[in-house]
């Protein structure tokens, strides 16, 4: 039933800045803008070997109330350097939701909230290279 990730949403008051820091951290800039009001209201990049989507989405357009506190569900985006991709976003302005844990040879994750609110996981894991791998 369940076959990839399309897009993962995330929520910003200000999403003119949210890209600006995701752009500074990813080293793009979206491919996808939509403004409503007058005013930038999602921008999308397409991110990682797979061009995974991740949106940025005005909090007006929340399908709920904005939560008090981070939490829910927390997606890991793989990276080669998990200790380096956790210290360059500390020094980008997140702040640390969990710092990194090893859960088993070849799977290290760590979290933090981004400056908008919302979790990014990084995790180093040996399975996503190996399927990477066997798409080759």
């Amino acid at each position: 039933m369940l076959r990839g990730l399309t897009t993962v949403s995330f929520f910003a008051d200000d999403v003119a800045a949210a890209a600006r820091w995701y752009a500074g951290l990813l080293g793009i800039e979206p491919y996808f803008t939509r403004h409503a009001e007058g005013r930038l209201a999602y921008a999308e990049f397409r991110v990682g070997d797979h061009e995974d989507e991740l949106g940025i989405v005005d909090s007006r357009f929340l399908p709920h109330p904005p939560a008090k506190e981070a939490g829910g569900a927390v997606v890991y985006w793989h990276v080669d350097d998990l200790e380096g991709a956790f210290a360059r976003l500390l020094s980008l302005g997140a702040t640390e939701h969990q710092r990194p844990i090893e859960r088993g040879p070849g799977f290290v994750t760590a979290s933090v909230v981004d400056p908008f609110g919302n979790i990014l996981g990084v995790m180093y894991n040996a399975h996503y290279l190996q399927v990477l791998a066997s798409d080759l």
